[in-house]
């Protein structure tokens, strides 16, 4: 198994910060501290700290500033990285970004999102949840209050996950998807043409629309849900501020 990371994301409200950076190289580190620290480096953290030694970055807007430090991720963290290119980072949504990385689906993946900040605990949380004929299984938060903007899901406890989207009254919802995922290799060709399908039907589709294809489609995804714990999906200013709040303490 290998880590994965969407990483090619433009960040536009984060701006002045993303005028030279992707959002997952923004710094969410204390503005006074020696070294910046962003969710690329958290993530990768948590990856060598459950014993992963390669990881797979998909990267697009400003991608060079990844590739600039790959060496430095490589020796900081003990990994190897491979750099995969989304092509169209700044057309199109990460349905398509995370088909850019079918290839190291086989492998079996821990995908996380570059812009969650999250502690290890929900990697381990994960890996805690495999077998018994589970093929994807997805970081839940049970706890947290929702929102219109939270990425919401509905859980069968007998037959997995039914839906998952944003546009979903939160009174229905059982949680939310944080943006970390366990896919195992035999659901890499599955999940690669429910990726294409999602796309190619609308461009502009998260893929999360891919899994609910996949879940249309009679294919059984589960959840772990990850317990009282702080992390942040960093979209605006305000949200950088509470992760660089939650950071500090992982």
């Amino acid at each position: 198994m290998i880590g994965l990371v969407l990483a090619a994301g433009a960040g536009r409200r984060l701006r002045p910060y993303t005028d030279t950076l992707p959002k997952a190289l923004v710094p969410v580190s204390a503005q006074d501290a020696p070294e910046a620290v962003s969710v690329l480096d958290l993530t990768l953290g948590n990856f060598a700290e459950i014993g992963l030694t390669e990881v797979a970055v998909i990267v697009g807007y400003r991608k060079e500033a990844v590739y600039a430090r790959q060496a430095e991720f490589e020796e900081k963290y003990g990994l190897k990285l491979t750099l995969i290119d989304n092509d169209k980072a700044e057309e199109w949504n990460n349905a398509y970004s995370l088909w850019c990385g079918r290839d190291a689906l086989k492998d079996g993946v821990i995908l996380a999102n570059g812009d969650t900040v999250h502690p290890v605990s929900v990697e381990k949380t994960l890996l805690a949840a495999r077998g018994v004929g589970k093929k994807i299984i997805l970081a839940l938060d049970t706890v947290k209050s929702l929102a219109d903007e939270e990425m919401k899901v509905v859980v069968d406890p007998d037959g997995g996950m039914t839906r998952i989207t944003k546009l979903m009254d939160p009174a229905e919802a059982t949680g939310e998807y944080i943006g970390v995922t366990l896919i195992e290799g035999d659901a890499a060709e599955a999940l690669a043409d429910a990726l294409r399908t999602t796309f190619e039907r609308d461009p502009q589709l998260y893929y999360e629309d891919g899994y609910q294809e996949l879940v249309d489609r009679g294919f059984r995804i589960d959840v772990a849900p990850i317990g009282d714990v702080d992390w942040v999906e960093i979209d605006n200013h305000e949200d950088l501020a509470r992760g660089r709040e939650i950071a500090c303490r992982y």
